[in-house]
């Protein structure tokens, strides 16, 4: 991936296919004992890792791309940026087809997988247009 110093980058965060269960996805009913048993998973919070010594603050954006999405980072400087998305996890269950109940815990993805985004510089220079 590549962007240009000095220019808006838009990012979006989003879940890897079969990466088990996903934001707003129920689990296949668990059986424990002679109940059944359901989760759900709900995203609470992102936060964007830049790679360049800043971050985000905590948001329940997704961001997205080009003109809408709301999270952006412009780079001062060129380079290899590691970057990555931190994300907290709230969820609920239920017993035998109940009403959902809250899981009073959030689980906490930090140092997920590390994309590199190349950062470069452009060259201004003026040229004649003699016509």
């Amino acid at each position: 991936m590549k962007t240009l110093k000095n220019l808006k980058t838009f990012y979006a965060a989003d879940w890897p296919d079969n990466s088990g269960l996903q934001p707003g996805e129920i689990s296949k009913p668990v059986k424990l004992l002679s109940w059944t048993i359901e989760f759900k998973v709900a995203a609470q919070d992102y936060r964007y890792d830049f790679g360049d010594g800043t971050t985000s603050e905590w948001t329940s954006s997704t961001g997205g791309s080009y003109p809408a999405g709301d999270v952006t980072h412009t780079y001062k400087g060129t380079g290899d940026m590691d970057i990555k998305v931190d994300a907290r996890l709230t969820g609920q269950y239920r017993v035998n087809g109940g009403p959902w109940q809250d899981i009073a815990t959030t689980a906490d993805l930090q140092d997920e997988p590390v994309d590199t985004l190349q950062v470069l510089g452009t060259k201004t220079r003026l040229v004649s247009d003699e016509g």
